[in-house]
């Protein structure tokens, strides 16, 4: 599903336009991005939880020439599902 099809599904169920969804769902990923930049974690029950990982720096390898390479150390998003969705996903 794209962004367009959430999207419309979002206006149809709501029952209000294509638009007003739109700033809605980008409202949401704003805030989500927000929070997780500030507190680190994000818990939706039933659906999951997102939350921010140190990364070490590490020695890796250019794949196409095999030269070894540094890559720094960062952050990243991960997400665990919830027990409600998984369930869903694997149709109980």
């Amino acid at each position: 599903m794209t962004k367009a099809e959430l999207i419309a599904k979002l206006a149809e169920k709501a029952g209000v336009t294509k638009a007003v969804a739109d700033r809605c769902l980008d409202d949401l990923l704003d805030l989500m991005g927000d929070t997780l930049k500030a507190e680190g974690k994000i818990t939706l029950t039933g659906f999951g939880t997102f939350a921010v990982a140190e990364t070490k720096a590490r020695t890796g390898r250019n794949p196409r020439t095999g030269e070894a390479i540094k890559i720094p150390a960062g952050k990243r998003v991960g997400f665990k599902v919830g027990k409600e969705l998984k369930d869903r996903v694997a149709g109980k």
